[in-house]
């Protein structure tokens, strides 16, 4: 793209070319192509974009401001690594958001809504399972399972708030690899409790849900947690020295020493 081109973009639209731009790194993102850990080039992704360093910037921040990428003086930003605290903090929100939407999912919801919901439920259970490349759709549909909960309990507040919370969570999800047995047909089983239509029975299914979830994440983020330890103030920009649970795949946008 030509760099006359590329101006002319930015003025006439820099909230369209910000949002692009936040579309593309976060779904790379939650895809697990930049993991956690992985520094950030603002030059490299306005250079791919064909953008100025403003619009792309305005993403970056967005990003951390939702709690995917963290900044520091001189270091620079880099995907969010998250910490115990953080991640013991988020599941503690999570599990009040969404207890809450399945109460009123349980109240609400049609009878059509609840069966849409089994079937995506058992999808979601067969898909986690599959292999690496079926990853990206696992993580979106199991997203949109837990926002649809809160969209047919009649709460946009809620979808929102339950919305963010998922994006936060997919990059963590991100890092099993292989998936980990024993939790694989737990969505079904969930959303047929949900169902059946008592408030109370559906609130605790949940709560027990994200509470198992919770423990799942900390067990699995564990070599995070101890290289943080090591590393607490420092952003590692090799993939030698970069915190990562699994293999990295390339990705144009991640910072090169």
């Amino acid at each position: 793209m030509a760099v006359g081109r590329t101006t002319d973009r930015a003025q006439d639209c820099p909230e369209g070319l910000a949002d692009e731009a936040y579309l593309v790194v976060r779904d790379r993102i939650i895809r697990g192509q930049l993991a956690a850990g992985q520094v950030i080039s603002r030059r490299k992704i306005a250079s791919e974009l064909g953008m100025s360093f403003l619009p792309v910037s305005e993403a970056l921040l967005r990003l951390e401001h939702e709690g995917l990428l963290e900044s520091r003086p001189r270091a620079g930003t880099r995907v969010r690594v998250p910490t115990r605290a953080a991640v013991e903090g988020h599941y503690t929100v999570r599990e009040a958001l969404e207890v809450q939407a399945s109460i009123l999912f349980a109240e609400k919801a049609t009878r059509e809504e609840r069966d849409e919901l089994i079937q995506l439920a058992t999808r979601v259970d067969a898909l986690f399972l599959q292999s690496e490349s079926e990853r990206h759709t696992y993580l979106a549909l199991h997203a949109r399972l837990h926002c649809r909960i809160s969209q047919c309990a009649r709460c946009e507040a809620l979808t929102d708030a339950i919305s963010r919370t998922c994006a936060l969570a997919s990059t963590w999800l991100c890092t099993m690899r292989p998936p980990v047995s024993g939790i694989s047909a737990r969505h079904e089983i969930l959303v047929k409790t949900l169902a059946e239509g008592d408030p109370a029975a559906a609130g605790e299914a949940m709560r027990e849900h994200v509470r198992s979830s919770r423990e799942h994440y900390l067990r699995t983020l564990e070599p995070f947690f101890e290289q943080m330890k090591e590393h607490p103030r420092t952003f590692a920009r090799t993939p030698k020295n970069r915190i990562c649970l699994g293999p990295l795949p390339g990705d144009p946008l991640s910072a090169r020493a």
